[in-house]
Formats: C-alpha cells, sequence, structure tokens
C-alpha cells in the first residue's frame, strides 16, 4: 500500500512537471510569435521612414534612389529569407548615406530634416532592439526545447523549431543619440 501511494506521487508530480513544462513552451511560442509580429512592424516603420527621407528632397537624387529602392525592397518582402537580405541592404543603404554625425547635421540642416533625422534614427534603434529580443527568445525556447524530457515526451508538439533571424540592423553612425 506504501508503495502505490509512492508510485502515485511520484507519477503526479512528474505529470505536473510536465504539464507545466509544455505550458511554458506554449508561452514562448505565443512570446515568439509577438515578437516576430513587432520586428516586423518596426523594419516595415524603418522602411517608410527612410522612405520619406529618400524623397523628402534633402538628398541627392542619386543617394535617393539607392535609399528609395533599399527602402521598397524592405516594405516589400515577401518570406523570411527575403525579409533578411532586404532589411540589411536598407541598413547598408543608410549606413552609406549617414556614415558620420558631420554628414547627418549638415542634411539636418534642411527645414524640417532635424525632426525626420531623429524619427529615422529612433526607427534604427527600435528595429535593432526588436531583432535583440526577438533572437534572445529563440535562443531561450530553442535551449527549453533541447532538453531529453522535452524531445522524449514531444512536450512541443508539431511547432517547427524557431529560428534566429540573422540580419544586419545597426544603426548607421550618423544616426546615433
Amino acid at each position: 500500500m506504501n508503495w502505490l501511494l509512492l508510485v502515485l506521487a511520484v507519477l503526479a508530480v512528474a505529470g505536473v512537471y510536465l504539464s507545466w513544462t509544455a505550458g511554458r513552451i506554449d508561452r514562448l511560442h505565443a512570446r515568439l510569435d509577438a515578437a516576430g509580429a513587432v520586428l516586423e512592424a518596426q523594419l516595415f516603420r524603418r522602411a517608410a521612414i527612410a522612405l520619406e527621407v529618400a524623397t523628402s528632397g534633402m538628398l541627392d537624387p542619386a543617394t535617393s534612389l539607392l535609399v528609395i529602392d533599399a527602402a521598397q525592397r524592405s516594405s516589400a518582402a515577401d518570406d523570411e529569407e527575403e525579409r533578411e537580405v532586404a532589411g540589411s541592404d536598407l541598413s547598408k543603404a543608410l549606413a552609406v548615406v549617414f556614415p558620420d554625425v558631420e554628414t547627418s547635421q549638415e542634411i539636418a540642416a534642411e527645414p524640417g530634416a532635424a525632426e525626420l533625422l531623429a524619427e529615422l534614427g529612433a526607427a534604427c534603434r527600435r528595429v535593432e532592439m526588436a531583432r535583440r529580443f526577438h533572437n534572445d527568445t529563440v535562443a531561450t525556447t530553442r535551449a527549453l526545447r533541447g532538453r531529453r524530457l522535452v524531445r522524449w515526451f514531444r512536450l512541443a508538439g508539431h511547432a517547427r523549431m524557431p529560428a534566429t533571424v540573422e540580419m544586419d540592423v545597426t544603426p548607421p553612425a550618423g544616426l546615433a543619440p
């Protein structure tokens, strides 16, 4: 009788632990979906502001075309791989346009340009933070899903293993705070 109670207690504790772990995995996947949506929204916002800067007339025509092309490709990207490449290309284009603070200050001398450049700099920093948060959530999820009990009992269900976003999102040096 005592052995039976002990076995039932162990099974109950194991069941509670497995249930708690499955719930945690589910919450991490929900947080991962939210982080991906935030990153996508921030990328779209950065592209829209970059497009606004490029069409405002404060940049020379060739530079404007470079930024417009990169911003439009970033906004129109459909799949994850294309989005990563287009986002990196926009970051590189902005780094070419705003290589240092002096160049940015010259451009900011135009009427209304300082506010637009400040908004673009803030958008670039938000993209960087959103990507970092997303990748941290991916790392946490992958670590939990890599545990032996999680794999053995298939606590993650059939959800695919999340992947990090490998994209250059470094804010341009000229737009640093």
